[in-house]
């Protein structure tokens, strides 16, 4: 069996690169713009935050102008989730 919480951490941390790729931000930018710390972001995308907080995926999807079901609303995300 795989393991989901992996999956959908994997899965988060890829749309966060992509959205900083995409808005051509550093993980230093979207802590700033999110109103978040940096290392915070940084936990997220090492993989040492395994289970990131909502009001903080709220906040970084904020920061893309996004609504959190924009954010989440991913192949990637929604597969991790189903399968």
């Amino acid at each position: 069996m795989v393991n989901k919480d992996m999956e959908i951490n994997e899965a988060i941390i890829i749309r966060i690169k992509e959205l900083c790729k995409k808005h051509n931000l550093t993980i230093n930018g979207l802590a700033i713009k999110a109103g978040i710390t940096q290392s915070t972001i940084d936990n997220i995308i090492k993989g040492n935050s395994k289970d990131p907080r909502i009001k903080t995926l709220i906040l970084i999807a904020n920061a893309f102008d996004l609504t959190i079901i924009e954010f989440l609303n991913t192949d990637k995300i929604l597969k991790s989730v189903v399968d």
